[in-house]
């Protein structure tokens, strides 16, 4: 046996044997939490409000977490793509381009405990959001857009330069070929983005402990359509606390003799919620995909 086939057999082993791992440590978190939230996740867990004489349940902090994750893309993947199209197709080399480039990896890097005080300053104190969900989707897309144009903008990249260059030579306009054939095409990459995002939605706690608030909600009325009265659950402008936050709390901070089975049960529910969005995302980009290319 050559040396290259040798190589290459050990290479695709070891890389086989780093995928095998993930798996292993992802079945390993998701089995030791249903394991340890048997007896506790139910129907009622999951629908029923928090208590702090029993074990209660999660219903309005599912809620929130899924509320928070819709308003945050609302915000963040219009903008997010809307940026890298421009940069990956419009934008030039230059010093505005780098500079945007370099405020994306800062803004990347920067711990979120410090975006949440920025939050703060800003959304919940100067706005005159107060504690909201409001506040906590401009807070999380304050390092989640930068994300965004940048896996879009590489998702752009990433398509062939042939193929925009026979849908120009067709007479096909700029805008068009992007709309048309590159964006299409990039389905699988902003897909795979937007995965990212959400996950760092579903699982932020410091960025919202200082912007959405953090205790524990009860009584939702889904009645109340009004979405400018704080009480409703459908306003942007209602205490939105989320799994995540209740999750940090219990373990820091709650006095309740349940608290072990609380966060347990909340965290494997999390743990579902994530890998559920995740499937359905990657599902759907394909059969975007498969409807614009018609492949």
């Amino acid at each position: 046996m050559s040396r290259a086939i040798l190589s290459d057999r050990i290479a695709t082993a070891v890389l086989w044997g780093i995928g095998g791992l993930v798996i292993l440590i992802l079945g390993a978190i998701v089995v030791h939490f249903a394991l340890a939230s048997i007896g506790t996740v139910s129907l009622s867990f999951l629908v029923s409000d928090p208590s702090d004489t029993e074990i209660g349940g999660i219903g309005p902090l599912l809620w929130n977490s899924i509320y928070m994750l819709v308003l945050t893309l609302l915000i963040t993947v219009p903008f997010g793509v809307a940026g890298g199209i421009w940069l990956s197709e419009y934008a030039g080399p230059g010093r505005l381009t780098s500079a945007i480039r370099f405020a994306q990896e800062l803004i990347s890097s920067v711990p979120s405990i410090v975006v949440g005080l920025f939050g703060l300053a800003l959304f919940v104190k100067t706005a005159g959001w107060g504690l909201s969900a409001l506040a906590g989707a401009f807070a999380l897309s304050v390092f989640n857009l930068p994300l965004m144009a940048r896996l879009t903008e590489q998702a752009l990249k990433g398509v062939p330069a042939d193929e925009r260059t026979a849908s120009l030579a067709l007479g096909v306009s700029r805008w068009d070929t992007i709309r048309r054939v590159v964006l299409p095409l990039a389905i699988p990459g902003i897909v795979t983005g937007i995965v990212l995002t959400a996950g760092r939605i579903f699982g932020e706690a410091a960025v919202l402990i200082f912007t959405a608030g953090m205790s524990s909600p009860t009584g939702y009325d889904f009645g109340n359509l009004n979405l400018t009265d704080p009480r409703s659950p459908w306003s942007p402008f209602h205490s939105a606390t989320t799994l995540s936050v209740e999750i940090w709390k219990l373990n820091s901070e709650a006095l309740s003799k349940y608290r072990r089975e609380i966060a347990d049960a909340a965290s494997f529910v999390l743990v579902v919620m994530v890998l559920i969005f995740n499937l359905g995302a990657r599902g759907l980009g394909r059969m975007l995909q498969r409807r614009v290319t018609g492949a």
